[in-house]
């Protein structure tokens, strides 16, 4: 028979707790100190067991063999006297005092000390202090700290914030090396360059003297191009930038730019490149989803590459065409599933309200719809019995829709877009087939002129310009039998000084009933249908460097 042995573990509760008590209290009577602080004209006495036990710069310096380790007296230079002493309680209780008096000398001695959760305290305590006035400063400290994470978000904020910042006593006080960085950034949130310029002048009539010697080099990474000529025609005679030769030079680029419009994919420089919040936003409206046609709208930032739920239509519609005319979103015609539409619904973004307009003459799905010189055309489509070659005339003086021209074809799924003041019908399908054939509009003369042929045959096509030339992008070309048979990546460019269409970049995939335009410098297509699925992603086409990028 075995005896009877019972093994027993006792865990004392908040031992560590009771200890660490004890041994601030030999701290606060100087008992069983074997190390001095020196911090200016303060003493600091410690145990050295303590602090390496928190802080991994005493760690390495007490138990390592450097001269540190056996001196009774160490010597901590550039350290706050307040701040050391706050740390070494903090080492003994796990509890430190934040306020906005001592924060940064807290943080700069626990970056010294290692003490990472204290730093992480103080990065938090400065994120909730915020605010225009000191965000700056607040940057500059972070970095110069190594805080990556604080420096991020108040970069972030400064960005976010801008118009607010450039106000503020701060920003006037930047030396020339820190506005520069500022001004060289895609991602402040402006409604335009000219605040960025505006920002500029104020900040050297702050201190004119001085400040004089780094305008040019300042102005330099104002996009001057992108303002609008009258104001480039005031800077010329403003005294500041008379004398100076190299802020003449660059006015003079900006003025070519505005004049010489035909020039411009030769002038591209960082100082055509749009800020990001200065481009406007992108609005992707409708589409297939699992519902067979969603009627939501979404729209794309591109400084906070997002995208969010802005308004629904008030009813389904497929194969309809889309506008801005005055800053409202103009959706015409389409079908519901059953029946053609003839009715323009019209969204404000900055009211969040729609309003119903005068419908079209005839029922059309699968129009191309673009503004030309004010008025809104809709062109082509399919009434539900017969492929269509009349286009309508929306007059937003008048309020009525008049008919035009008739084009040479009929035309559906058809691409349209605007370039040098004609309006371009590329492509779609005219009932035996998808078409390459190209025609143009002129409002003035109201004749429809045919082009020279794409290369492919494309319905459901995209179509965009950017810089004098036009994009076709996408599509299908099959018999109506076989939709399915070829879809499209492929990417035209159309010259209109030499009548002709060049192969460019191909997209990731193939995209049908793709949506396109141009913002900022880019080129985007979003969604469309690739043979088996609905897309929701979006890839942007770079003209300068002939390359498509995920977005």
């Amino acid at each position: 028979m075995e005896s009877c042995t019972s093994d027993e573990f006792f865990q004392a509760l908040n031992h560590a707790e009771q200890t660490f008590k004890k041994m601030e209290n030999y701290l606060r009577h100087n008992q069983l100190c074997d190390v001095v602080l020196v911090a200016g004209d303060r003493r600091i006495p410690a145990h050295r067991l303590v602090l390496s036990s928190v802080s991994d710069y005493f760690a390495a310096m007490f138990t390592n063999d450097v001269r540190e380790a056996r001196q009774e007296e160490i010597k901590m230079e550039g350290v706050e006297p307040k701040a050391l002493w706050a740390l070494v309680q903090y080492a003994y209780t796990g509890r430190l005092e934040l306020k906005e008096d001592n924060i940064e000398c807290l943080l700069s001695t626990a970056c010294l000390l290692q003490l990472s959760q204290v730093v992480e305290a103080c990065c938090k305590f400065l994120m909730k202090q915020l605010h225009p006035s000191n965000c700056l400063g607040i940057r500059s400290f972070a970095d110069a700290q190594g805080c990556t994470d604080l420096h991020k978000v108040a970069h972030n904020y400064t960005m976010e914030n801008f118009m607010e910042v450039i106000r503020n006593q701060e920003f006037l006080l930047l030396p020339a090396t820190e506005i520069a960085k500022l001004l060289a950034s895609d991602d402040m949130n402006i409604p335009n360059e000219e605040t960025i310029l505006n920002a500029l002048l104020t900040w050297v009539r702050h201190d004119l003297e001085q400040r004089r010697k780094d305008l040019s080099k300042l102005l330099a990474y104002i996009r001057l191009p992108l303002l609008a000529p009258q104001f480039l025609a005031d800077m010329e005679n403003n005294a500041l930038f008379r004398d100076d030769i190299e802020c003449q030079k660059l006015i003079m680029e900006a003025m070519k730019y505005h004049l010489l419009p035909e020039r411009r994919p030769m002038l591209q420089s960082p100082r055509t490149k749009p800020r990001k919040s200065t481009v406007g936003v992108l609005f992707a409206v409708g589409g297939m989803d699992a519902t067979k046609g969603a009627t939501s709208i979404e729209k794309y930032e591109l400084r906070t590459n997002t995208w969010t739920p802005v308004a629904n239509m008030n009813g389904r519609r497929l194969q309809f065409g889309v506008a801005v005319l005055d800053d409202k979103l103009y959706v015409v015609g389409g079908r519901d599933g059953l029946k053609t539409l003839n009715t323009v619904e019209c969204y404000n973004p900055r009211s969040k309200t729609w309003s119903v307009m005068p419908p079209m003459s005839t029922h059309r799905h699968g129009l191309g719809v673009a503004v030309l010189e004010g008025p809104m055309y809709a062109v082509g489509g399919h009434d539900g019995w017969s492929y269509l070659n009349t286009v309508e005339r929306w007059d937003p003086q008048a309020r009525q829709w008049n008919f035009v021209a008739s084009m040479s074809t009929p035309r559906s799924t058809v691409g349209v877009a605007i370039l040098n003041g004609k309006l371009y019908a590329v492509g779609g399908r005219d009932g035996s087939s998808c078409l390459k054939s190209v025609e143009c509009f002129d409002p003035h003369t109201n004749k429809w002129t045919l082009c020279a042929q794409m290369s492919k045959r494309r319905g459901g096509v995209g179509v965009t310009t950017w810089n004098g030339f036009l994009y076709a992008i996408g599509g299908h070309d099959a018999p109506a039998s076989n939709l399915t048979s070829r879809l499209s990546d492929c990417v035209e460019r159309y010259d209109p000084k030499t009548d002709m269409w060049t192969a460019v970049a191909s997209m990731s995939i193939s995209r049908d009933a793709v949506g396109v335009c141009l913002l900022g410098d880019k080129l985007y297509a979003v969604g469309g249908y690739d043979g088996q699925t609905y897309l929701n992603t979006v890839e942007s086409y770079d003209p300068q460097t002939n390359e498509w990028t995920q977005v």
